[in-house]
């Protein structure tokens, strides 16, 4: 939890600073009305004693209490700064540091988990700096000065009561200690848990109706639900003991204080009856102050276990360092502009024990279109995806430009990319909000090249049928567009960054054979200079790719153009007589 301070700015330290001191002055000044009590009830009680003097220790007493008011309120103001102010300090880390992981690191964790970590998890830490820091300041100190003052107050018998009443609320504490920290522990991992289950059904809501499997979801989601409510009411059971507890000890003691009182003032002598007297209303109020001191410790102790795992995770993200480290290379061979290069790579998930490519080799040269072709699961998207670096080749070289894509700048090497994924992915927003998303590291597309995007993308015939045009709204994830609607759109988005390289990841298959055909022949067009990659189900699509790579089981097993895979490649001859006829095949 400590190591969460150093995210803390000078700002927010000199507010913690005020705040101490504030904090300490209000202490003193809580303690200095028992004694202007104290000094009341001899007054009161004193023959000849005149309404000035108690209407000058009232006074006291009432500035006492406003001036430890104001600060209260002052320290609770700057406290709340001080919580919001960490808060938006590591959500925004925490979002920058999820953005630098790599498919490794987002696997590891889990997105349902990184999404609590950086809201029910921040929220926790939030808590204990809004409400916590006073407390924790706060308690030890008054306990302190209360048992200073106390010393010269009472007598043994009431210092034994006080003692007594401390020892069952430490044992009250260290029991809640120990009881409700592996739960509240395990409260984070199981809202991890219902909180990807959520987010499964509601990303696949379609497929549980069409599926009607609304009862094995709803009972997927009761049991996640049932196991969360019985830790919570394990633990919250646990801290239901504490408030009951805590009364009937501050009432006790008060009560005890009394008792003893009574029965020393009843065995004093006359002159010793009124500062007997005295002595029991001060160290009563002390007392109180001590029990009120370590209920503010046991408050803090149920809060800071949960906010001690919370913090936990927390750091387990910000200081895990990506897999993937970011080279330092901007510029490239301009000889070899949008060359790419696949020298013997293989690769492997992380984790698991067999490759799933293997020494795959081959050239796609400038200009050219290069497809790939295979089963599925014989990876054709792991292949493609290699050249973002969303992930990195175990083994061999995959170079972009001459330049080893592992020694590239992300930024620099993906500004070259124009990738299309396999799902189709729409933010909200508007149409052109989507289409200019993110940096290029080149101007803006202007209304004329997103026109010109969408027009080669076979987009502008939906387009242009909207009322607003490409300022009409896109909802979450698209869902107001059809799957070749938002597949076109993608394809745009990437048309509209001019770049050297295109990536489509199967881009086309949600599309007609007609739209497909146009949608190629007008690309083909108007980036002719540029590298095309092309990964696809259908022989249609690829027919008339420079070159054609197919993939079985991981291994290249033919490389070349449609012609001389017919007849060298069993794999792709198969696949072509799956798809084309007899005729087709002959032509």
């Amino acid at each position: 939890m400590t190591k969460l301070f150093r995210y803390l700015k000078k700002r927010e330290w000199a507010m913690a600073a005020v705040s101490l001191v504030f904090i300490v002055a209000q202490i003193w000044l809580d303690l200095r009305l028992p004694e202007y009590m104290s000094e009341i009830t001899i007054l009161v009680q004193t023959e000849g004693s005149v309404m000035s003097d108690i209407l000058s220790a009232g006074g006291k007493m009432l500035v006492c209490a406003l001036a430890s008011m104001l600060l209260a309120i002052a320290t609770g103001f700057f406290s709340a700064i001080i919580a919001a102010s960490i808060s938006r300090t590591l959500q925004d880390k925490l979002y920058h540091k999820v953005l630098s992981f790599s498919s490794e690191e987002v696997g590891r964790f889990s997105t349902a988990s990184l999404i609590t970590r950086t809201t029910n998890d921040v929220s926790q830490i939030q808590m204990v700096f809004a409400m916590g820091l006073q407390l924790i300041i706060k308690a030890p100190i008054t306990a302190v000065m209360a048992i200073m003052k106390i010393q010269n107050k009472g007598n043994w018998q009431w210092t034994a009561l006080t003692a007594g009443a401390v020892v069952i609320l430490l044992c009250v504490v260290l029991f809640l200690v120990l009881f409700a920290l592996p739960r509240f522990k395990k409260m984070q991992r199981l809202t991890d848990n219902l909180n990807r289950i959520t987010r499964e059904n509601l990303t696949g809501l379609r497929v549980v109706r069409a599926y009607n499997a609304e009862k094995y979801q709803e009972s997927k989601f009761t049991d996640a639900n049932n196991e969360l409510t019985r830790n919570n009411l394990s633990a919250n059971r646990a801290l239901a003991i504490m408030s009951p507890l805590m009364s009937l000890v501050m009432n006790g003691i008060s009560l005890g204080i009394y008792w003893i009182g009574a029965y020393l003032i009843d065995a004093a002598g006359m002159q010793d009856k009124l500062t007997i007297f005295s002595n029991m209303v001060v160290f009563s109020s002390y007392s109180m102050q001590v029990i009120m001191s370590f209920m503010m410790l046991a408050v803090i102790f149920v809060m800071l276990p949960r906010a001690q795992v919370a913090a936990g995770r927390i750091l387990e993200v910000l200081n895990t360092e990506p897999t993937q480290k970011n080279g330092s290379v901007t510029t490239s061979d301009e000889q070899k502009k949008g060359e790419i290069v696949f020298d013997h790579v293989s690769f492997r998930y992380p984790g698991g024990e067999e490759n799933v490519l293997s020494d795959i080799s081959f050239t796609a040269h400038a200009g050219e279109t290069v497809a790939f072709i295979g089963a599925t699961g014989s990876g054709k998207t792991t292949l493609v995806n290699l050249i973002p670096r969303l992930y990195d080749a175990t083994e061999g070289k995959v170079l972009v430009d001459g330049v080893d894509v592992k020694d590239y700048d992300m930024h620099a090497l993906r500004n070259k990319l124009g990738y299309v994924s396999q799902k189709a992915t729409l933010f909200a927003g508007n149409i052109k909000g989507n289409i200019t998303l993110g940096d290029n590291g080149k101007t803006d597309p202007d209304q004329a090249a997103i026109q010109k995007a969408l027009d080669i993308a076979q987009a502008s015939e939906f387009i242009d049928n909207l009322p607003d045009g490409t300022s009409s709204d896109v909802t979450q994830g698209g869902t107001n567009f059809s799957g070749g609607q938002k597949q076109r759109l993608s394809i745009a988005r990437a048309v509209a960054r001019d770049p050297e390289i295109y990536i489509f990841d199967d881009s086309f298959s949600a599309l007609d054979y007609k739209t497909d055909r146009a949608l190629r022949t007008r690309l083909k067009k108007e980036a002719s200079g540029t590298t095309t990659l092309i990964v696809a189900q259908r022989i249609g699509t690829i027919m008339d790719a420079d070159r054609i790579v197919v993939l079985d089981d991981g291994k290249a097993v033919g490389i070349g153009t449609h012609a001389q895979l017919l007849n060298s490649c069993p794999v792709y001859r198969q696949i072509a007589e799956s798809q084309l006829s007899k005729e087709e095949l002959a032509r």
